[in-house]
């Protein structure tokens, strides 16, 4: 492939419309701009978001973000400390047990593994501890089950 030889994708480029050339063009005597006010005239526009001098509604909302409520009962923990959470508790890990090994925080309801590292014993899911799709399939590799 050479520079010369590249050219843009089909349908990529467009012709600019020829506006104001009479009524044939089918842009002609307004130019697609409608009859007389602000619009229609050259250089008579305004700013984006503008409300005609009411306060825009960028400005009328508050700006501090947004962090879910649910983000505080909700937690994920790796396989790796899925792992060493088990071999403290016989195989079965639940919410409790993660809470308990200081993995979460303490007002978490709902643990979900996720696939980072590996997982060499059985465990065996129990309340409140769900796993993601390749979690999963890990945690069932290794002999575990979801309870």
């Amino acid at each position: 492939m050479k520079l010369n030889e590249i050219s843009p994708s089909e349908g990529s480029k467009k012709i600019r419309l020829r506006v104001g050339r009479g009524a044939s063009a089918g842009q002609g005597k307004t130019c697609g701009r409608g009859v007389k006010g602000q619009r229609a005239r050259k250089g008579g526009y305004h700013k984006v978001g503008f409300e005609g001098g009411q306060m825009p509604l960028q400005r009328r909302l508050p700006k501090m973000g947004f962090k879910s409520a649910m983000s505080a009962t909700r937690a994920e923990i790796t396989l790796e400390t899925l792992g060493k959470i088990a071999a403290k508790n016989g195989g079965v890990v639940d919410v409790a047990a993660v809470i308990a090994a200081s993995a979460v925080p303490a007002a978490v309801e709902k643990v979900k593994v996720i696939l980072s590292g590996t997982l060499t014993s059985a465990v065996t899911l129990g309340a409140g501890v769900v796993a993601t799709k390749g979690a999963l399939a890990a945690i069932l590799a290794a002999g575990g089950k979801v309870g």
